[in-house]
């Protein structure tokens, strides 16, 4: 199977290495360093027609498929915000985590422009430019629109997004739909603000601040007119959910029917990070977040709908950069990227693309090979970890994975289901017990674990605990499928 050119997804299969990927104008050259290491919907997805097949095929957060394959980057624009949340506080310079409104660094419009069009040519699978914070973007609507509009200009195949509590939605659906901003996504935690008094302290509208039952009122019916308001404008919606056990856990299925009714694309249930170092409301007086079990279960409830369920989301930073799970924004920091010339070349990434697409058949055709002719009914589903550098493929050390892809697999299909995130087991060529144990537990549930390479060590003790060991460099769905059959023949 042949990588597609540029993309930078794939090794081989025979070496632990890892490819970096040098793009010219007019040549693309490989360089090698070599490495020392519930309940479950049973509807089928809504089909799309060919126009919106196109709007969402390049964009990783709104299809799946793309997500394997197309970076997104975030600029860090819009610091103020007009609400609070009790699971937000947004720090400044903290490069080490990964979380919504953390950034390093804030960026002018014309800052912004520079590094789209820098990373644009260093990375040609970046498709996706959005403006997610660090506060809202709606909260500083002159910075947000004066971005997009440098960005339209000098690059134009690149996508338009952004992400808002919706608060001024409504006031600049025009302008965004003026601006071809094709993607919005709106972060709506309940339909009931009783509840909305538990998450939101304070809500600051018109010159005002709110607070209580007042001020989630506020939110809410704002909320609602803007994703009416993009309906009405035909402009993709994304809703973002956070899942708060005991707060609106129970909840959030009536938020899914409301925005599903309203009109809304695509649901994206996330859990809570509350973390006490954090210092956020709900991180220093305890509030825990949900389980992987609690929350499949929840987005399995939700997905038995027409409208799809988003379960690839990273929850990335307001300034990430680069292919879901994984982030190089400190490869362009401000010192950095400043100095770099743009190299945006439109007809070099069109080629690029070009080949993502067609090594998208190949997984396609790849899937096809292994997928059964006729459906068995009732056939019993298990979980299986994957560690994937993107791709579709299984094509990643058991020691470098950051996080493991989780597939929910049966005689008919391996479906995606959802991430763990885990730290790495290979630090400076040695592992640690402690993080071995550590991504054990978070893969308890599944019953194998599906790597390119795995040390002799490791290996034993992921056996011990329960899970085989599955080696392979292979389309995921094919792997996992194989596995299964297997699996089923021995039980």
């Amino acid at each position: 199977m042949t990588p597609p050119p540029s993309s930078g997804l794939l090794t081989s299969p025979t070496t632990e290495s890892v490819t970096d990927i040098l793009i010219t104008k007019n040549t693309v050259t490989r360089k090698d360093s070599a490495s020392s290491c519930g309940c479950t919907s049973t509807k089928p997805a809504p089909a799309f027609d060919e126009r919106m097949r196109q709007r969402i095929e390049k964009h990783p957060c709104y299809s799946e498929e793309a997500h394997h394959h197309y970076a997104r980057m975030h600029v860090a624009v819009a610091p103020a915000c007009n609400i609070q949340c009790n699971y937000c506080n947004r720090k400044y310079d903290c490069a080490n985590e990964s979380r919504p409104g953390v950034v390093s660094e804030l960026l002018t419009p014309e800052e912004a422009a520079h590094k789209v069009l820098v990373i644009a040519g260093k990375i040609p699978q970046m498709t996706v430019l959005g403006i997610a914070g660090p506060g809202d973007p709606l909260a500083n609507p002159e910075k947000t629109f004066r971005t997009f509009e440098l960005i339209a200009d000098k690059a134009p195949d690149i996508k338009l997004c952004l992400s808002t509590n919706g608060l001024m939605l409504p006031d600049y659906v025009d302008r965004i739909k003026q601006l071809n901003v094709d993607h919005v996504t709106i972060t709506i935690n309940m339909v009931d603000p009783e509840i909305g008094t538990q998450i939101y302290p304070w809500v600051h509208y018109r010159r005002k601040r709110y607070k209580g039952l007042e001020a989630a009122r506020i939110l809410h019916e704002r909320q609602m007119e803007g994703l009416q308001a993009l309906k009405e404008a035909d402009i993709l919606c994304k809703v973002n959910s956070v899942m708060i056990p005991g707060i609106n856990d129970q909840h959030l299925a009536e938020v899914d029917q409301v925005i599903r009714e309203k009109g809304a694309f695509l649901h994206n249930i996330m859990p809570l990070i509350s973390a006490p170092e954090h210092g956020t409301y709900f991180g220093l007086n305890g509030q825990r977040g949900p389980t992987p079990k609690e929350l499949k279960a929840l987005q399995d409830q939700c997905a038995d709908s027409n409208m799809k369920m988003m379960r690839h989301c990273r929850q990335c930073r307001a300034d990430a950069v680069g292919l879901l799970g994984e982030d190089r924004s400190q490869e362009f920091t401000k010192d950095k990227f400043m100095e770099m010339a743009p190299q945006y070349d439109l007809e070099l990434r069109q080629e690029v693309h070009a080949g993502i697409e067609k090594f998208k058949e190949e997984i396609k055709l790849a899937k096809t090979k292994v997928k059964p002719s006729e459906r068995t009914k009732d056939s019993p589903k298990i979980l299986v970890a994957v560690a994937t550098k993107g791709g579709g493929i299984v094509n990643q050390h058991f020691g470098h994975a950051k996080e493991f892809m989780i597939y929910e697999v049966d005689a008919n299909e391996a479906k995606f289901v959802g991430h763990r995130k885990i730290d790495h087991y290979c630090q400076s060529g040695y592992g640690e017990d402690a993080t071995l144990e550590h991504t054990i537990k978070a893969i308890a549930d599944c019953k194998a674990i599906l790597v390119s390479k795995v040390g002799e060590c490791p290996k034993a003790e992921l056996r011990e605990a329960g899970l085989v060991v599955v080696e392979a460099y292979d389309v995921i769905e094919k792997v996992a499928r194989e596995f299964y059959d297997q699996y089923v023949q021995k039980s």
